[in-house]
């Protein structure tokens, strides 16, 4: 009788084990995917979707589908779609894309989102930022400081809506930063602004008061010595010997102007800047180079935008080749914890390898090993 009880125990034990494995080979991987179908921004979700049909191409897996909702740009529209992917039994959704869509989505508690935002201060802990984050830059450049011994890095922030974002990077990659300045956008103040952190007016007046002394002096060479001081802005050094500048567009290249009208060149010190995602018309700007900055890995891109060219005879916005990638990690984080325990996908130690780059997952925070690009007489050179 025991013998018998025995056996019956290991048979239901094996039904259990084998039905229970039959289930997860078949059970789906349901990603959301909350992206603005309607309103102005509708174009980049149509993008966003189509990258997403790529991935699953190929990847070439039964096990994943997708569902996209509209988020209309919009926080409230974002919660509904969000409610919508709940009942259907979503767990994981990619999006939304904008920061102010996060707003009512910690009141959904079962889901996790990965945002394309690239912003990470004050998330719920159901929201992961999954863009590329300050942070991830500031490791970059910190490598680039560290490779060329810089010690005297200054740095250059607007007073915009993620000056604090850069702050708390700032303490988080470790980066030696000599002194950091936040200034105001504004083209006169900004002027202003360069010129006291340059020491520009006595630099000037140092030059000034040297073309009076040796045109009062008795030199032989006098005339050759004028000469000479008549083809300089400024007498003596800045005390830095680097500049990360946080910016980007129109207002980086005011900043820039500004510490030339200075006399301080990037051909003698470094500038470095945040992700310009290959902005063309940086090549064009000659008097402004070399220019450094972190960035994805240009060749994998430039291969996404043929393959995606080949299928929908558009070229992609740069969010598409990142949506792309968030639906292969989650595909892979799916095969290293339980799908049903959506939680730990996240905070488990993994690096996976994209398109983009290299994807670091820690304690529900991704972070990327970015390229590092420099520009100089027009041509765009990768560094590391």
């Amino acid at each position: 009788m025991y013998k018998f009880l025995k056996i019956l125990i290991l048979i239901i034990f094996y039904f259990f084990l084998h039905n229970t494995f039959v289930f997860s080979l078949e059970e789906k991987i349901k990603i959301g995917l909350l992206v603005p179908l309607s309103g102005d921004d509708k174009e980049i979700g149509k993008q966003i979707i189509k990258s997403t049909r790529i991935a699953l191409k190929d990847i070439n897996s039964n096990k994943i589908e997708i569902y996209p909702r509209d988020t209309a740009s919009d926080p409230n529209k974002t919660l509904q779609s969000a409610i919508n992917l709940k009942e259907m039994g979503v767990q994981i959704v990619i999006g939304p894309v904008f920061y102010q869509n996060l707003n009512y989505l910690e009141e959904i508690k079962d889901i996790i989102f990965v945002s394309l935002t690239n912003q990470t201060l004050n998330l719920p802990d159901n929201i992961i930022s999954g863009g590329i984050n300050a942070t991830s830059q500031l490791n970059t450049i910190k490598k680039f400081l560290e490779l060329n011994e810089f010690n005297k890095t200054i740095f250059l922030t607007p007073n915009l809506n993620y000056e604090d974002e850069v702050k708390m990077a700032i303490k988080k990659s470790k980066i030696k930063i000599y002194k950091h300045y936040v200034y105001d956008t504004e083209p006169t103040k900004l002027t202003a602004q360069i010129e006291k952190i340059t020491n520009y007016k006595i630099r000037k007046q140092n030059l000034l008061d040297e073309i009076k002394r040796v045109e009062n002096s008795e030199l032989i060479d006098k005339e050759k010595q004028l000469e000479k001081l008549e083809k300089k802005y400024t007498i003596g050094n800045v005390n830095f010997d680097s500049i990360i500048v946080s910016d980007f567009d129109e207002s980086l290249k005011s900043v820039i102007t500004s510490l030339l009208y200075t006399d301080v060149s990037p051909k003698n010190k470094s500038i470095i800047t945040f992700n310009q995602w290959f902005d063309e018309s940086l090549m064009r700007e000659k008097t402004m180079q070399p220019i450094y900055y972190p960035s994805i890995n240009k060749k994998n891109l430039d291969k996404f935008k043929k393959k995606f060219y080949a299928e929908f005879n558009e070229y992609p916005n740069y969010l598409s080749l990142l949506s792309y990638d968030l639906v292969g990690l989650i595909y892979y984080l799916s095969f290293n914890s339980k799908f049903d325990d959506i939680g730990k996908l996240f905070r488990k130690k993994n690096s996976f390898k994209g398109k983009i780059g290299i994807f670091d997952i820690k304690d529900n925070k991704i972070n990327h090993r970015l390229n590092l690009y420099q520009i100089k007489d027009g041509k765009l050179k990768e560094i590391f």
